[in-house]
């Protein structure tokens, strides 16, 4: 329970004072420092193990995989006792390189896996959409949607998370049946749609200019839509630069008293850019102007950098 709630000291107390320790408290304890960063401490609990199981090493190669250290992990997975290593093994190696764009070994280890489930192809999926590789995404996605219906029928179940990803994977990937069959199948799988899943359907259809039926989706969502799902598609009517169809979202938002109209910084500018491209200079301005007023400077972007196998 402290693991769990990021109280690592009082979880790391309570584990040292224990008269008797199982391997699902060792597990427990080790994941706490997984999830909280502790690799190095973390790796002394796992070798100190007299027992582990399939969770002790899955744990740790997550661990180093979401760390970056992506060479250790492949080295714990390579030591997994093969009786031990099952499906989850697999899938969470094959996603820590994926993550990182490495897709080659991600591949390799992929197309050697004895069986694979939802969360492999989403894995896969996912990772040569991230590095723009739309050609291979589709022929992994074409493999996966044909077995689709036999991974329905298995144990294993996709969750939430794991829809996301996938559909986000075919909003860049540009597969708009194959998104709107997966997002009609979450339901089937017994889980509700949530709002972030109802923004990545809007995604897909304004990527693949279908502007007007995203604005007919949002229309129909269960709950109301957030500045997210708008800008969504108002992302798209910059793409396309359909003027018509950013007033008819502005008007919509003036009357759900959305933020997007009170001065929302990436709202404000992306709405300047919008009337901008399109010539629409007055109101482009009238936008900055919104912004100046509102003391809303314009956020920098940010990226980050994972060095792999790089020597100092």
């Amino acid at each position: 329970m402290y693991a769990k709630s990021g109280d690592i000291f009082d979880s790391r107390k309570m584990f040292d004072c224990m008269p008797e320790r199982n391997v699902v408290t060792w597990n427990a304890m080790i994941g706490g420092y997984v999830r909280n960063g502790g690799m190095k401490t973390a790796s002394a609990l796992f070798e100190k193990m007299s027992t582990r199981t399939a969770v002790t090493w899955i744990e740790m190669i997550r661990g180093f995989t979401g760390s970056g250290d992506l060479v250790t992990a492949r080295c714990m997975f390579d030591q997994v006792p093969p009786e031990l290593k099952n499906v989850v093994t697999w899938t969470v190696m094959v996603d820590g390189y994926a993550s990182k764009g490495l897709m080659i070994d991600a591949r390799v280890l992929f197309e050697q896996m004895p069986e694979r489930n939802f969360f492999s192809w989403s894995s896969m999926i996912s990772g040569y959409c991230k590095i723009g590789d739309v050609e291979e995404a589709r022929a992994i996605f074409d493999r996966f949607h044909l077995g689709t219906w036999r991974m329905e029928e298995s144990n294993e179940k996709p969750d939430e998370i794991t829809f996301l990803s996938v559909l986000s994977a075919c909003a860049h990937g540009g597969f708009i049946d194959e998104g709107l069959e997966i997002f009609s199948k979450i339901d089937k799988c017994g889980l509700a749609s949530s709002i972030k899943h109802y923004g990545c359907v809007v995604d897909l259809l304004g990527r693949a200019g279908r502007v007007q039926d995203a604005y007919e989706f949002i229309k129909r969502m269960p709950m109301k839509p957030n500045d997210a799902v708008w800008g969504a598609l108002l992302g798209a009517c910059r793409v396309h630069l359909d003027m018509d169809m950013v007033e008819q979202v502005m008007e919509e938002v003036r009357r759900e008293d959305c933020s997007i109209d009170s001065g929302n910084d990436p709202h404000c500018v992306l709405l300047s850019n919008i009337f901008a491209a399109s010539d629409s200079w007055e109101k482009a301005e009238r936008m900055r102007m919104v912004m100046v007023t509102k003391g809303l400077p314009k956020t920098p972007g940010r990226s980050s950098v994972v060095l792999v196998n790089t020597q100092q």
